[in-house]
This record gives structure tokens, sequence and C-alpha cells, in this order.
């Protein structure tokens, strides 16, 4: 699938070496890909090195089951109306086995009926994080209490770095090359 942004292309005899070693990391990786934020993030190699491993713990590797990590990078992408995000993610969170509705809804900026108790707990803590910049006492407590602390540490690492993807998405006007319209309204 293509990928376009308002970046400078990067072509093999344009790129330094540090460029090709990193963009053969991510493709030689788990992603597979320069899907995402990799295309702007490999004009800096050292910040690309650093952010794909952490992006691939954070996808791949914490101790959240693949369905609450797609929410809390959903949660994310509405935050931060983010369309390539959305774009990537959406499919993927389908798979994964969250609710069509409850994924609209998430779009939609609406606050989503949640058939259990873990999803509806991945979202609370999203939202007051967001929307607070903190996570008060009780909420805190309760993740602590369903998913235990080190997933808990691992949960607000994926929404630091899927916060982080949705600024450089948004900020380089990274898109991918879709005739489907774009999931959210441009500013």
């Amino acid at each position: 699938m293509s990928i376009q942004s308002r970046l400078t292309p990067l072509t093999p005899e344009r790129m330094s070496a540090d460029q090709q070693r990193v963009i053969e990391a991510i493709l030689s990786g788990p992603r597979g890909n320069l899907d995402g934020p990799f295309l702007a993030w490999v004009h800096s190699p050292q910040l690309a090195d650093h952010a794909q491993q952490l992006g691939a713990f954070c996808r791949y590797s914490t101790r959240l089951p693949l369905r609450l990590t797609e929410l809390a990078i959903l949660a994310t992408a509405s935050w931060w109306q983010s369309q390539a995000e959305w774009q990537i993610h959406a499919p993927i969170a389908r798979e994964a086995g969250l609710a069509e509705s409850l994924i609209e809804d998430l779009r939609l900026g609406r606050e989503p009926d949640f058939e259990s108790e873990d999803e509806a707990l991945v979202y609370r803590l999203a939202r007051e994080l967001y929307d607070t910049r903190r996570v008060g006492d009780s909420l805190y407590r309760e993740a602590v209490e369903l998913f235990d602390e080190a997933a808990v540490v691992e949960l607000v690492g994926v929404l630091g770095y899927y916060a982080l993807v949705a600024m450089t998405l948004n900020v380089f006007e990274v898109r991918r090359d879709t005739d489907a319209p774009l999931p959210f309204v441009e500013p």
C-alpha cells in the first residue's frame, strides 16, 4: 500500500548508510513495512532506531491481549484524530475482536457501550489520562487490580508511544493512499 506525506521522499541514492540500515531493520522485523510513522522517523535514523524498538514492544510484546492494545491505540488515534493511525489500526482492531459498534463510537468521539470490563477500563484510563493528564487513585487501583501493576505500566507506555505516532503522522500529513474517505474531518 502506498503512503503519502509532506516529507521529502527518500530514494536509495539520497539515503545515508544509517537510514538504509534502519529501513532494513524495520523491514526485516515483525512489521515488514514502512507503514505509519517510519516514513517520517527514518529522516532521523537515531530516532527511528529507538522508536521502532519501543513500538515493536508496545505492539507485540506487552502483557495485554492484542484486543486491548488495539483499543488503546484507537482511543489515541481518535483523541488525536490521526487519519493514518486509524486507517492502519481499525482493521487490526476488528481482527483482534473489538466490536464494530465500539470502533465506530471511538471514531465518532462517543463513549462506547462496553460488553467487557477490561475494555471499559482501558478506555476509561485512556480518556482520563488524555482529558486530565492524570489518572486518579480510584481508577489507578481498579486498573492494577484487574491487570496488575506491570501491565498498567505497559498500557501507559502504549498510550504514550501511540500519541507520539499520532503527532508524527499529523504533523507530516502521512496518509495511506486509499480511495476511502478519511476517518476524521480535517480541521
